[in-house]
């Protein structure tokens, strides 16, 4: 049984509450199947009930992030949950956009270059001086 959202609640929230409660049984299945462990053993080892984790597996209940954790602990596999910041350019824009500027800013330099070096040319000398 999922959680109840308010009325007012953005469509978004609904989701992605879907999809993290959706992954917990993912995960926790994918733990037990790792492990060769049965059910009833891991709920034995997370102190849970054989039912309740059953529910969490078919994703009629949602299990906190401490239970996740908790019954993964039980499998001898650990939880990672990472967060990162998005990776922004220099002027906040999205990295996309940033290397399309980029790119529109290369098409106006020339494909060639030019045979001749326009510059004065150093004098040779030799290396061992």
């Amino acid at each position: 049984m999922m959680r109840k959202q308010p009325a007012d609640a953005p469509q978004h929230n609904r989701k992605s509450n879907q999809f993290l409660e959706n992954q917990a049984g993912y995960v926790l299945a994918a733990a037990i199947q790792t492990r060769d462990l049965s059910v009833r053993e891991v709920a034995r080892r997370a102190g849970t009930s054989h039912a309740t984790l059953i529910a969490y597996i078919k994703g009629r209940k949602s299990p906190s992030l401490s239970t996740l954790a908790r019954i993964v602990d039980a499998c001898d596999l650990s939880l990672d949950v990472a967060l990162r910041p998005r990776v922004r350019g220099t002027q906040g824009l999205p990295r996309g956009e940033e290397l399309a500027q980029v790119l529109r800013l290369a098409e106006q330099f020339p494909a060639r270059p030019h045979p001749t070096l326009a510059y004065p040319k150093f004098p040779r000398r030799p290396l061992w001086t």
